[in-house]
């Protein structure tokens, strides 16, 4: 099979890297991938977002599977158009889309098929969001509703600091047209982990449990980011809480697709939060989640083409997915200034020196012309994933090629995988 990647950063690296392991992809590409996916697939000139561009390679070159990585082109209806060429691709249309596109129209989804969520309150009208400022309590949750590369969630802990965000996301429109909209939620307690599941009309399948790590500092400090790091499976999961989750969330989750017409094929990545009334959801994304795909992906044993080629046909119940008992550890080396502004170019050193059985998944990185230097290229440069038969092993392993690793500005969290179960 021909298969094309659509996306360049770390979560398309690993899904390139496990891709690549299958003996039914005679050839992989990836548009327009990075520094570190050149090095499984051959890379293709085109943006993620060029929706007619994409198409038009794939149609050209009989791409036999397209698989969307990023939320940006699949609510811009990539799939679609790839399926009026005739052309099968993995990931939701752009109806479904909407589940990541806007953060009210999942609230209503949720609130809709009675699935566990903060409560919340949506505004288009900045002087009456001003108003009802507080209006759940401090912290107080402001989320842009559209998209925003993971960074339009703001948490404030007073009114100045909430009506600062306010002013910010939808009077001086930081995030844009994310902005047009803002939805306010109620302020939940507990723990936050991440599932990624496979879908399509039929059925949802879990893959394995990952956490990850938003804010830039140690702590848990910080502004939000796209993600620092994670690892997999997740301390607080057991049996009972995985029944909880099945029977409360994935379960209606699916019949509500049902009910509302909404076709889902591809990955639904449900962020929840661990509440001492059991799981709440706090977002869906449409697509593997960045970076723990990073985590995930490196302990799946079943071969990841069968698993998208049946969502794509609804037989992923026919499926049997194996995992191994191994645990991942992923520390993401981010630019300086990240998540503001930061500079790009800077040479990465060490990329040689790390172990052959350690993983670095190439974020944000390109290589200069006519030469083997790779340059930083982004906000998330790196991630760096190493397995062990223990958190605390596979943790030290990612830390220790980490430190091996190094440009100008580099950042990054050394908290990742404790083992205090935040």
């Amino acid at each position: 099979m021909k298969v094309l990647i659509v996306g360049g950063g770390g979560r398309e690296h690993a899904i390139a890297w496990k891709l690549a392991q299958s003996s039914k992809v005679d050839k992989l590409y990836c548009a327009p991938g990075n520094a570190g996916i050149a090095e499984v697939a051959e890379c293709i000139p085109v943006r993620a977002e060029d929706i007619d561009g994409i198409c038009s390679f794939a149609a050209e070159n009989k791409i036999d599977l397209t698989v969307i990585g990023p939320e940006v082109p699949l609510s811009l209806g990539i799939v679609d158009a790839l399926a009026e060429r005739g052309l099968a691709a993995f990931g939701p249309n752009r109806k479904c889309a909407q589940l990541e596109g806007s953060k009210a129209f999942t609230k209503a989804f949720l609130a809709r098929h009675s699935i566990p969520t903060a409560g919340y309150r949506e505004f288009s009208d900045l002087e009456e969001l001003k108003k009802a400022v507080g209006i759940f309590g401090y912290p107080m949750v402001i989320k842009a509703d559209g998209l925003a590369a993971g960074k339009g969630v703001v948490i404030a802990e007073d009114r100045e600091t909430a009506l600062n965000a306010i002013e910010q996301i939808m009077g001086d429109k930081v995030f844009g047209s994310a902005g047009d909209k803002v939805v306010v939620e109620e302020y939940l307690t507990g723990i936050e982990a991440s599932v990624l599941c496979f879908v399509d009309r039929k059925t949802i399948v879990p893959m394995e449990s990952a956490q990850d790590y938003k804010r830039i500092f140690d702590g848990d400090q910080g502004p939000n980011t796209g993600g620092m790091g994670t690892y997999s499976p997740s301390l607080i999961f057991d049996e009972k809480l995985e029944a909880q989750i099945r029977e409360r969330i994935l379960e209606p989750t699916l019949k509500g697709f049902q009910e509302d017409g909404l076709d889902f094929k591809g990955v639904l990545f449900i962020g929840l939060m661990i509440t001492e009334e059991g799981p709440k959801v706090i977002e869906f994304n449409n697509r593997f989640g960045d970076p723990e795909t990073q985590s995930v992906l490196p302990r799946m044993k079943s071969d990841l083409l069968d698993i998208m080629v049946a969502v794509t046909e609804d037989r992923l119940s026919e499926q049997t997915i194996l995992w191994s008992d191994q645990k991942a550890v992923c520390v993401v080396m981010a630019s300086g200034g990240y998540p503001g502004d930061y500079e790009r170019a800077k040479e990465i050193k060490g990329l040689d020196s790390v172990d052959k059985d350690v993983l670095v998944f190439h974020s944000g990185t390109k290589r200069r012309s006519s030469s083997s230097v790779i340059l930083t290229d982004g906000g998330r440069v790196l991630g760096v994933t190493a397995l062990g038969s223990s958190h605390e092993e596979a943790r030290q392993r990612a830390y220790c090629n980490v430190e091996r690793i190094s440009f100008e500005g580099a950042q990054y969290r050394n908290d990742i995988g404790r083992l205090n179960k935040r």
